[in-house]
């Protein structure tokens, strides 16, 4: 393999790894708002007298 053609690999290579690095910076965000949206969801759903009582029958 000579010099030019194994630059266009190696330039490849780099450009397939960055794009894919930036993929999962992506996915990671959002990722991570989902997290924050399913936590405020949860702390806003009324929990009064949740375990106060078990329904135990014999």
């Amino acid at each position: 393999m000579d010099i030019g053609a194994l630059s266009v690999s190696m330039s490849a290579a780099s450009f397939s790894m960055n794009v894919g690095v930036a993929m999962l910076e992506k996915v990671l965000d959002t990722a991570e708002v989902t997290g924050e949206m399913l936590t405020e969801m949860m702390e806003s759903v009324p929990t009064a007298g949740l375990g106060e009582y078990i329904d135990i029958r014999v």
